[in-house]
């Protein structure tokens, strides 16, 4: 088969080629979108990353397309329903990084609480060893709020148990059996934001996540809590984050997502839209805020997770070939 592998670095070629003999391969560093498409579009399979966006034109594009696999858990880059529609089956990467995006998310926390940026940053710049401003608070005895009880929710509430946190959650389904395990609540998102004295997403972006906090409920957030979003950007509605930050209802955010990324991460591409446009303007003001921590959509990115990723995208593969495909690993 004629496989294409995009956004790739380099590392990946031995080992796809050792786990695939017999296809024709491609590798490359490109992103694909509806404004960056490859000269070649007689593949039958691409591998992806979030970067890409596979769109109802871009599946036009490549009219021998039968499969195609994001090396990622979250899968909102792609129409899922137009790859429906042509026969394309979509495969992704549930649980590669539960612990990995759980680490990066408690990493944020504790740089917000401790302050720890701020400490390093001023020793470095300034060779000052002065306490000021510095004071933070401890985790132990705190509420958090987790947003989304899946596989990084669940690892991020067994950190949170390790710290010693009360723990409260929000999921439109409820694993009641994890609940009485790791000793935490479901409540209403409502309470939740009312309760936590930190809140960190883990749900996926879909319809009816977006804006799941917005300018309607950020005002029930507790005075003082810090929110911390390592799942989609879009999640949170930007306007409601400037506004909670700025009025002091968030005491600080650790942000390893933006709602709109495409004026951090794209050199060239379409003129932004008016709205997609206010909310880049308003990413800039949250980059320059002192009690924002804001990282590259990073949390995957450790050697073990991605060798992880690596493994599940072949599997993806190799059974989609074979017709023994693992159903858990698709979503069309």
């Amino acid at each position: 088969m004629e496989i294409g592998f995009f956004e790739t670095e380099g590392w990946e070629e031995k080992p796809v080629k050792e786990s695939l003999p017999g296809h024709e391969l491609h590798f490359s560093n490109k992103v694909i979108t509806e404004d960056s498409l490859p000269e070649r579009n007689d593949f039958e399979i691409l591998s992806v990353f979030v970067n890409s966006r596979i769109t109802a034109k871009v599946l036009d594009y490549f009219p021998n397309l039968k499969m195609i696999t994001t090396n990622s858990t979250g899968f909102d880059h792609i129409d899922i329903e137009a790859c429906k529609a042509k026969g394309i089956k979509v495969g992704y990467v549930p649980g590669y990084g539960n612990n990995t995006v759980a680490e990066l998310a408690f990493g944020l926390l504790l740089n917000l609480t401790r302050k720890i940026y701020l400490a390093v940053d001023r020793i470095k710049k300034s060779g000052s060893f002065s306490l000021e401003g510095l004071r933070g608070i401890d985790l132990k005895g705190r509420t958090i709020g987790i947003i989304g009880t899946g596989r990084i929710g669940l690892e991020s509430a067994r950190i949170a148990n390790g710290f010693g946190m009360k723990i409260v959650a929000y999921d439109v389904v409820e694993n009641s059996v994890a609940a009485k395990e790791m000793g935490f609540t479901y409540l209403p998102l409502e309470e939740l934001l009312k309760q936590s004295d930190m809140i960190t997403i883990h749900c996926p972006l879909t319809p009816e996540t977006r804006h799941l906090i917005n300018m309607k409920n950020v005002g029930l957030i507790k005075k003082g809590a810090y929110l911390v979003n390592t799942a989609r950007g879009p999640i949170v509605e930007t306007d409601a984050l400037v506004k909670a930050l700025e009025d002091g209802t968030l005491a600080g955010a650790g942000l390893d997502v933006l709602e709109e990324e495409s004026g951090t991460k794209y050199e060239k591409g379409p003129e932004p839209s008016g709205e997609a446009m206010k909310v880049i303007l308003e990413n800039h003001t949250l980059i320059k805020m002192p009690n924002v921590l804001i990282t590259p959509h990073n949390a995957f990115n450790t050697v073990e997770a991605l060798m992880r990723i690596l493994t599940v995208t072949l599997q993806n593969i190799l059974g989609f070939v074979s017709n023994s495909a693992d159903p858990r690993n698709f979503l069309a």
